[in-house]
């Protein structure tokens, strides 16, 4: 098997980046459980080629993708990708211009490679373990900023309204009267990324599917940055979780600032 995971998976991803851009007159296929979790035809055409071109690379690995049914237990064999075929679907009805493809691979539970795609900028961000974390082939890492010149970005977790607008807006609130000032994308995947690559210095949401994290957390750990829940407990890839996530120096801070809350 070959191993050299970005120069197998980067022409993948990059041709997945072309179903997404050739998209026209987008329409909700399905309404998900939740207030907002659409899912589009393009969705479940991103998600079938990945899967059938992985398949074709790597025989023996397993799959577990947001538009199917999965088996967590796919996650202790030697190779198990987690597929989200469009992060940012919502943006993507739109044509907002800020969704993402996000493939990581794993390997008995542990994240070994992690590529995340921003068609409409052609960036491609990768990280393998112990490798370093790159954007287009450059090296990248988190910033050195303070807690209190940070840029901090959040997700709404929008499938979750009711439950959790409260936590979110407290915390947003909270970190905003302390950092620097406020983004809001509408992809966690490519909220990670900036986090890694120094753009932004904090992330969090009260709650994500590990296919939205599952890339993300090998990127910005390669870029030198830490990311846990919001009560600084190491991530579950199994389920459902809050995420925070930024450089060294911000994270205790930004961790005590939520536990206050």
């Amino acid at each position: 098997m070959d191993k050299d995971f970005t120069k197998i998976i980067t022409p993948i991803i990059k041709k997945a980046g072309e179903i997404m851009l050739s998209a026209t007159n987008v329409e909700i296929a399905e309404i998900k459980q939740g207030d907002v979790n659409y899912v589009t035809f393009y969705d479940k055409k991103v998600q079938d080629f990945l899967i059938e071109n992985l398949k074709k690379a790597y025989p023996n690995a397993y799959f577990i993708a947001e538009e199917k049914d999965n088996d967590n237990k796919a996650l202790q064999n030697d190779l198990c990708f987690i597929i989200d075929p469009i992060d940012g679907t919502t943006n993507f009805i739109r044509d907002y211009k800020s969704s993402s493809i996000s493939i990581g691979l794993f390997s008995r539970g542990e994240g070994i490679f992690g590529a995340i795609l921003n068609p409409y900028l052609g960036e491609l961000f990768t990280a393998e373990k112990g490798k370093g974390a790159y954007l287009n082939g450059e090296k990248i890492t988190v910033s050195n900023k303070p807690f209190s010149e940070a840029i901090y970005a959040f997700g709404s977790s929008p499938y979750y309204k009711k439950e959790l607008y409260d936590k979110t807006f407290n915390v947003a609130k909270a970190l905003f009267l302390t950092c620097t000032d406020i983004r809001r994308s509408g992809s966690a995947a490519l909220d990670f990324c900036h986090v890694a690559s120094g753009r932004i210095d904090l992330f969090f949401e009260c709650r994500l599917s590990p296919w939205d994290f599952a890339a993300g957390s090998i990127i910005v750990k390669e870029a030198g940055g830490i990311i846990t829940d919001m009560d600084g407990n190491e991530l579950d890839f199994t389920k459902p979780q809050s995420i925070l996530c930024s450089n060294k120096i911000v994270y205790p801070n930004a961790l005590q600032t939520i536990k206050n809350v």
